[in-house]
């Protein structure tokens, strides 16, 4: 590797499509790291180069002589791209999913480990500011016992994908960051999907799921709305947080120790909970992918706690098992146990 103390790492970028344009604005402003050339067959379509040599694939990206790599291919070309980074020793982050199915995503994991590198997946909801608030106050016990994590993700149609459906494209997002916020793996998982667009995949799934610590989950995501929502709420025995991952927000409501109403007579052997305060909490809001990239290039560097800050290909593997268990659920009727 060339990277060395006092030289700037040498990054590559294949892949020039509307997430490869951010990660090349990006790579090209981060501290410690020379963005030396990009790579997409297609060309550079959104001008993302700014000057650099724009190469036709990611065997000219190797012999360009990178010390890391970040891939933002399509999805069914994830394995190819990313083993024959692992063969040339170079240290790799996949964006999500880390690949269309298990087979492949295992054969990542075990190429990028075998061979000691950093091998990473750019599940970014990781690095919103309100997830990783969020994460904080639950480690501290601010909600005490966690009963139930909610997600919404809904949205228009993205042109840009035609590869996968809207479980690999979006509800990963929310099962890695409902995983990761919660410190727990899905133990099942219950699906139903439709195809209302026309198109060969899915494009709304309602999944229902069990944390191994008994937390109940529910991920509702589509692309058949013109309302944008990007919200995961978690509710426990002190109240809930509300975390808007679009404007990065965290709100917190609180239970009140406010006695039911009295003259509900028939209520009163309820103990219930009741409304009480609400906090919105100022938090600082770096762009997710700058911190994101900032932790990969940490992690190759290994200083700071890089590795463990990033999304291992491990961990991007066992997201693929849950996306594919909901599949598979959707389509046979019935509970998948993982």
């Amino acid at each position: 590797m060339s990277g060395t103390s006092g030289t700037k790492l040498r990054a590559g970028l294949i892949g020039l499509g509307m997430m490869g344009r951010h990660h090349a604005r990006v790579l090209g402003s981060l501290d410690g790291v020379e963005l030396v050339a990009v790579a997409d067959p297609g060309g550079d379509a959104h001008g993302a180069a700014n000057g650099r040599p724009v190469l036709g694939g990611v065997e000219e990206l190797i012999a360009a002589g990178i010390d890391f790599a970040v891939v933002a291919v399509p999805t069914v070309f994830h394995a190819e791209t990313g083993l024959a980074l692992a063969e040339a020793g170079v240290h790799t982050l996949i964006e999500k999913p880390l690949a269309p199915d298990v087979e492949s995503a295992t054969q990542l994991t075990e190429t990028f480990e075998r061979a000691g590198l950093v091998g990473a997946v750019g599940h970014i909801e990781r690095f919103n500011p309100s997830l990783q608030n969020l994460r904080k106050r639950l480690e501290h016990g601010e909600l005490g016992e966690v009963f139930q994590v909610v997600t919404r993700r809904q949205g228009p149609f993205p042109n840009r994908i035609a590869d996968v459906g809207v479980v690999k494209d979006l509800a990963t997002h929310d099962i890695d960051s409902t995983a990761w916020v919660t410190r727990q793996t899905y133990t099942s998982i219950s699906a139903h999907t439709a195809y209302r667009s026309g198109r060969e995949h899915e494009d709304l799934i309602a999944m229902t799921g069990r944390l191994a610590d008994g937390t109940v989950v529910n991920h509702l995501v589509n692309w058949l709305s013109p309302m944008k929502e990007r919200v995961t709420i978690v509710t426990g025995e002190k109240g809930c947080f509300v975390a808007d991952t679009l404007t990065a927000d965290l709100t917190f409501y609180a239970n009140a120790s406010a006695p039911t109403i009295p003259t509900w007579e028939a209520m009163q052997a309820f103990r219930g909970v009741s409304e009480g305060d609400m906090v919105r909490f100022a938090i600082p809001k770096p762009e997710p992918l700058r911190t994101e990239l900032e932790a990969f290039r940490d992690a190759v560097l290994d200083v700071d706690g890089g590795r463990d800050r990033v999304v291992s290909m491990r961990q991007g593997l066992q997201v693929v098992r849950v996306a594919e268990a909901a599949l598979d659920s959707a389509a046979k009727g019935t509970t998948v146990e993982l």
